[in-house]
């Protein structure tokens, strides 16, 4: 999805500063505002980035904090221990994140790095669900359980079109 003006200002609201290096928005919440950006592999300053898509909505970001502050990231990780189709969906997800980004640049500095700890960790949640916003169900298995364990996290907008004057 192309980046109008308006949704720079709204994820610069999101933020808290402006962004960077956007390529597209990759999710939207409910209430229209972006959820989800994709970020350039090389950041304008030359600093290599592997988070190719990034979490926006400070709602989603605080729930996403409230899991990691009660240790949901260790059952996860123990859940990847013992359930060999979630390791294998789990790789995949690292892989395709991988080609994806690839598509856009190609990194040495980040080569066979994906992003939240992908393939074997759970380092960081917001990645992982960023990731399973832009591709959708089925893709990241981390950011889909994540996901329906927050429910509903958009059911209003976490910043107005009146925030922006």
């Amino acid at each position: 999805m192309k980046i109008s003006d308006k949704d720079t200002k709204l994820i610069k609201l999101q933020l808290g500063r402006p962004p960077r290096d956007m390529v597209s928005i990759s999710a939207r919440g409910k209430c229209g505002n972006p959820a989800v950006v994709m970020t350039k592999p090389r950041l304008a300053d030359g600093t290599p980035f592997p988070t190719l898509y990034y979490l926006t909505c400070p709602k989603l970001n605080a729930e996403i904090g409230t899991l990691e502050s009660i240790g949901f990231m260790k059952e996860l990780e123990d859940q990847i221990a013992v359930d060999e189709q979630l390791q294998s969906s789990y790789l995949k997800a690292h892989l395709s994140y991988i080609q994806e980004r690839e598509a856009i640049a190609e990194v040495d500095e980040i080569k066979q790095v994906s992003a939240g700890g992908m393939p074997e960790r759970v380092k960081c949640l917001h990645a992982l669900v960023a990731h399973s916003l832009a591709k959708g169900p089925g893709v990241n298995p981390i950011g889909d359980i994540a996901l329906e364990r927050i429910g509903n996290w958009c059911d209003t907008p976490c910043v107005r079109d009146e925030d922006l004057s």
